[in-house]
């Protein structure tokens, strides 16, 4: 073959596979998806055989995926080899059901790359990443080189750039990002955006329009995202308290804001106890309180006391959790 024809075969990849991956389920998801716990037992050892029971929780609570190893999978405080354990017992207990999208960000690159390859070898519908955190991009167009070689080395898998910029410092403009990760990364599918700031999402949202979606990540926003053009999101309390925002985007999509306003209150009301019990432990613990113990957070975050742990069970009845958690 001739050295041009190969370079022509070469150019042409990239638009190929583009076309094919973005009609993929990801990508035009819609509703909530579950950032998935890691559950573990009382040592901080991994529980992976709980994964098949949380996992029908959320097939039960019609959650539209799952999002492994995020922030709420407590993935940073996991061993690479922790990691593509719980991700591979995620993708077994989904088995097909619902999708799965894998979170392979690390402060190596190199690592992230790995574990990138190792979600496309299991069977995962996606990957996402979180930028380097110790050594930070210092530009958008050092984040872009960054993630678009993450990216790389899942390339049958969409990708997904991770903006939390509370957790990782990395602030920069995403719709700057979203206009250079389009031309840079073939496989290249949106922003899980767990910002607050809405002007910021919308501006993503109608920038991307089709061609991406942009997840948004603040379960007490959810109302506010919706207004502004969300689809989907992906969050903690969707674990188990996805019945309530079903009925609330319900609400909202029939034009009854009291009502979605009313429920969306009630989230507003549940995160803010949640966060008065140590945010990721108080998550952790109310899936206890529910019936789908996932165990205790991993050092250096503190898990609830068994007196800390009524508390909040007696601060989450009183404002009806019990009862509105349920379909």
């Amino acid at each position: 073959m001739r050295p041009n024809a190969k370079s022509k075969i070469r150019n042409q990849k990239p638009k190929t596979f583009r076309a094919k991956f973005l009609d993929q389920k990801v990508k035009n998801l819609s509703g909530v998806v579950a950032a998935a716990f890691t559950p573990m037992h009382e040592d901080g050892s991994l529980d992976l055989a709980r994964v098949p029971q949380i996992v029908g929780h959320l097939v039960h609570d019609r959650v539209a995926g799952l999002y492994v190893n995020g922030t709420t999978g407590e993935g940073p405080s996991l061993t690479g080899s922790e990691r593509r354990a719980a991700a591979e017992a995620y993708v077994r207990a989904a088995g097909g059901r619902l999708p799965v999208i894998v979170q392979v960000g690390h402060n190596s690159l190199f690592e992230a790359r790995e574990l990138a390859a190792h979600a496309q070898a299991i069977g995962a519908d996606a990957v996402s990443a979180t930028p380097p955190m110790y050594f930070r991009p210092a530009g958008v167009g050092e984040l872009v080189a960054c993630m678009a070689d993450v990216a790389s080395a899942a390339p049958r898998l969409p990708f997904f750039y991770y903006h939390i910029p509370r957790m990782t410092r990395v602030e920069l403009d995403m719709v700057e990002f979203l206009r250079q990760a389009g031309g840079r990364i073939p496989n290249f599918a949106g922003i899980k955006f767990s910002c607050s700031k809405l002007d910021e999402f919308q501006a993503c949202v109608e920038f991307a329009q089709d061609r991406w979606a942009v997840f948004f990540g603040y379960d007490e926003m959810l109302l506010s995202a919706l207004v502004v053009g969300a689809r989907a999101a992906v969050g903690s309390t969707y674990n188990f308290a996805a019945p309530l925002y079903h009925r609330l985007i319900e609400a909202f999509e029939r034009g009854n804001l009291p009502e979605a306003r009313r429920l969306q209150g009630l989230s507003v009301a549940m995160v803010r106890i949640l966060v008065r019990y140590r945010g990721m432990a108080g998550l952790k613990a109310a899936m206890k309180l529910v019936g789908r113990d996932c165990g205790p957070t991993r050092r250096p975050l503190i898990a609830l006391t068994n007196a800390e742990l009524d508390a909040l069970r007696s601060e989450l009845d009183g404002i009806g959790f019990f009862d509105f958690i349920h379909a």
